[in-house]
């Protein structure tokens, strides 16, 4: 291994190229860099299998990783090997196929847990629960809506650069509607007052702001749920107003689950599942659930019919005494 190069800026830069999701770069970074220090100061042995399963081996005998994250650290550092490195990964490969996610039933709330729990929340963060709920989307997906996203005329909005870097639809709830329309008012309003200031700008994805400059200043392109404060990039020389925190949401939300006296293992994206689970439950097609929801495979849909299984009333054998 090269001791001058510096391989966690190459593995964010492929990583770019690749067009990996912030998260995913993120995930790998963390792991590639756990790994090198692990390593300590001997950089100049090449990265082998053997150096590699002495890391993982080490995550798992001090119980610092569950299985979920063995797998992601086994797959940062295949990324690392294969498209950073260029070196072998066989071993690596194998571990893969040897690391088992467990199958457990994603965490549903009743139709009355849900009501309850935005009905203990208020202002901005109950809307945005509610948006949860009422379309599937994961909760960096409805944050990061922007203006143009929404079709009030069809009633559906569009969920752009998801889960896998896919693009879908999904339904617009009829009883968000004029709430929405409302807020998308309040949102023009602060963008005409950041344009008369000079800001106005929102970060593009890609390289949309190369090839179209005066996008990131046009409404469309504008965050629905905006921060309150707006940043500066001093490269660009602009004013850019992102969207609000998940903490702005996930916070009152388990705070509303502990008001009502929910004491489950719930988060924001438990409305996902639930949102999933009651269209099941009321006869809608698994096809359709689907997509919506944006899974790549029928299969990662099914495990809610298990679930809405599970919530049917069965009469206990104990009951037929």
């Amino acid at each position: 291994m090269d001791p001058g190069r510096d391989w966690l800026a190459e593995l964010r830069t492929t990583c770019r190229a690749r067009h990996l999701s912030q998260r995913s770069e993120a995930a790998y970074a963390h792991w590639a860099s756990r790994y090198l220090r692990f390593h300590g100061a001997n950089r100049t042995v090449l990265p082998t299998d053997a150096g590699a399963l002495r890391f993982l081996d080490h995550l798992v005998q001090r119980g610092e990783v569950a299985a979920s994250s063995h797998l992601q650290a086994v797959n940062a550092l295949l990324f690392l090997f294969r498209h950073v490195m260029r070196v072998d990964a066989t071993a690596l490969e194998a571990r893969r196929r040897q690391v088992r996610r467990p199958q457990r039933l994603p965490e549903v709330l009743s139709i009355e847990e849900v009501r309850a729990a935005l009905n203990a929340m208020r202002g901005m963060p109950r809307f945005v629960a509610a948006l949860l709920y009422g379309t599937g989307m994961r909760v960096g997906e409805g944050l990061a809506l922007r203006i143009q996203d929404i079709d009030f005329r069809e009633a559906t909005i569009a969920v752009r650069a998801g889960k896998g870097a896919k693009d879908r639809m999904t339904v617009l709830p009829k009883r968000l509607a004029p709430g929405l329309h409302r807020l998308a008012m309040r949102r023009l309003a602060l963008h005409r007052d950041d344009l008369l200031h000079g800001r106005g700008h929102a970060p593009l994805p890609g390289r949309l702001a190369r090839k179209y400059p005066g996008a990131s200043r046009s409404f469309g392109w504008q965050f629905l749920f905006a921060s309150g404060v707006v940043h500066y990039r001093p490269e660009t020389g602009h004013w850019l107003r992102w969207h609000i925190s998940p903490s702005t949401v996930q916070e009152p939300f388990k705070a509303a689950l502990l008001a009502c006296g929910i004491h489950r293992h719930a988060s924001l994206h438990t409305l996902r599942h639930s949102f999933a689970t009651h269209l099941l439950a009321r006869g809608t097609d698994i096809r359709t659930i689907q997509q919506l929801l944006g899974h790549r495979h029928l299969d990662t849909t099914m495990i809610y019919t298990h679930v809405a299984q599970a919530a049917q009333a069965t009469t206990s054998p104990l009951d037929r005494f």
